[in-house]
């Protein structure tokens, strides 16, 4: 059964095992999700389980997304996303997706938006190497050749340079779940996970498992 749910990035820690093997985790606070909309191949052409994620205030909510919660019949909702699962049609609206939907020993893919770095030079933003730092030399960190000369007298596109870094969706695959606290929807995962603390990620079984 394919499983997903929307999640807020704690932090990380460490935990040990019964073998006394030292992990290091990222605590994500895994739900509790409701479903907003489930989306069939009769009425919306694909099918797929839209979710919602932390209560929202009224005021704070559009009106046209007021209808679609009080449609389906459910509190209003900060974050909503949709998953295109194999088994969509089996959810309803107003259902409730907790942490307990996964298990220990669970491998997951985790999307979110990494964290931004600004504008950042050729070393730090694709690893180049510096040039010599001493006797006479004048270069030092900067992007290095451009490509050819006469011929094709320009910059291929695609040429790694300075610029924008970080701030765009990654997703990590193949992480492994090590421990589902239920009662407080936490999921302690093995590795770390894209973006800053407090930002939202989406947790779904992983597609090379």
């Amino acid at each position: 059964m394919e499983k997903a749910i929307l999640a807020k990035k704690i932090g990380m820690t460490q935990i040990f095992t019964e073998e006394g093997l030292l992990i290091p985790v990222t605590v994500l606070e895994a739900g509790p999700c409701v479903v907003t909309q489930v989306k069939t191949m009769e009425n919306d052409g694909y099918s797929a389980v839209q979710v919602g994620f932390l209560d929202k205030k009224d005021k704070h909510t559009t009106k046209p997304l007021k209808g679609h919660f009080e449609k389906s019949g459910t509190s209003f909702k900060k974050h909503v996303k949709e998953f295109k699962l194999v088994n969509s049609e089996e959810f309803e609206p107003g259902q409730e997706i907790k942490a307990d939907v996964f298990q220990v020993g669970d491998k997951i893919d985790v999307s979110g938006v990494s964290k931004g770095k600004g504008y950042q030079g050729a070393i730090k933003r694709h690893n180049y190497s510096r040039g010599p730092m001493s006797h006479g030399s004048k270069y030092h960190r900067s992007a290095g050749s451009m490509g050819a000369s006469a011929s094709p007298s320009r910059v291929f596109k695609g040429k790694k340079l300075a610029g924008h870094m970080g701030a765009e969706k990654v997703t990590v695959q193949n992480l492994e779940i090590v421990r589902v606290d239920a009662e407080n929807n936490l999921l302690l995962v093995k590795g770390a996970v894209p973006g800053p603390k407090k930002t939202i990620i989406s947790i779904r079984n992983s597609v090379k498992a």
